[in-house]
């Protein structure tokens, strides 16, 4: 029993970065499955792939107005998420990783996202007559993709701090141009192109944390001390658990459902472009004033 808890803790990126949601339903559920598929020559990406065509259909089952069919949306994305799970947990019980993995997987909700989007505008277009509800869908998918962005950037920030290992995806957007010029043409280059500018966005919106990384850098280069590591990560634990665990895939879904249950799809409009952008900003404040107080300690 201890050896099999060994193996599934393994098979996650930190249990830090791990909200209670996932701790107890997701997670376990993708081990298992990760587990069974390893041996199989069933790679990570092959099961991104599908999870992109799973959570997809969501999207189309959430645009007739019929419970039946949107409680199968439901499922739908909730079988997509155990998916992506079962594919960054494959990738570490097996050590298949790649960069393009990494960007594929972060590509695939944004496009569940975007169907269900569409079959939300779609769905109210047909009741009420009105296109401006497609305005809405285009504000929401603009405001999730920023939302994503941010998010995956904290949390894999965070890795960073735990050791070198867990926060070896982390990179500066010199290490990814790098990457960009050193690829040869083809699908790959196009990845890391869109990754760069994905990046370079990050980038921007951090001023002070990319002040922290560079006073880091240039006093310790890659030996931080642990002092600061733990005190890094005590603080933005606090701020994962209170705002950025709200604007994650749970923390989304949970009124997502309830809100498709009752009827009035035009609400998560709202709820997208208005509160997850107010709490987005509120952690993001939060963030750089933490950050700004650790560069005055340097």
């Amino acid at each position: 029993m201890a050896e099999l808890n060994k193996e599934y803790e393994a098979s996650l990126k930190s249990i830090e970065t791990e909200n209670k949601v996932d701790c107890i339903f997701y997670r376990p559920i993708g081990f298992c499955i990760a587990r069974l598929l390893r041996g199989t020559g069933v790679t990570p990406n092959m099961i991104t792939i599908i999870s992109i065509f799973v959570g997809a259909a969501a999207g189309f089952l959430f645009y007739p107005n019929n419970l039946y069919y949107n409680i199968l949306g439901i499922l739908c994305l909730v079988c997509a998420n155990i998916l992506d799970c079962v594919d960054g947990q494959l990738a570490r019980l097996t050590g298949i990783k790649s960069e393009i993995g990494r960007i594929l997987d972060g590509v695939a909700g944004d496009i569940w996202f975007l169907c269900i989007y569409l079959g939300f505008a779609f769905r109210l277009y047909h009741l009420y007559g009105h296109g401006w509800f497609f305005l809405l869908a285009v504000l929401s998918g603009f405001s999730h993709l920023l939302q994503a962005n941010i998010t995956d950037y904290y949390k894999t920030l965070h890795l960073y701090f735990i050791s070198k290992e867990k926060g070896a995806e982390f990179q500066t957007i010199d290490q990814i141009k790098a990457k960009h010029k050193e690829t040869k043409p083809g699908l790959s280059k196009a990845f890391f192109f869109l990754y760069s500018w994905y990046s370079l966005l990050q980038i921007k919106a951090t001023p002070s944390l990319q002040q922290l990384l560079s006073g880091l850098q240039k006093r310790y280069g890659d030996d931080i001390p642990e002092q600061i590591r733990l005190d890094f990560r005590k603080q933005s634990k606090c701020i994962m658990k209170r705002y950025i665990d709200l604007l994650t895939f749970n923390g989304r879904t949970l009124v997502m459902f309830v809100i498709v249950l009752t009827g009035g799809v035009w609400v998560y409009f709202l709820y997208e472009i208005i509160i997850l952008n107010i709490v987005l900003a509120i952690a993001m404040h939060k963030h750089e004033k933490m950050c700004a107080a650790f560069v005055r300690e340097l």
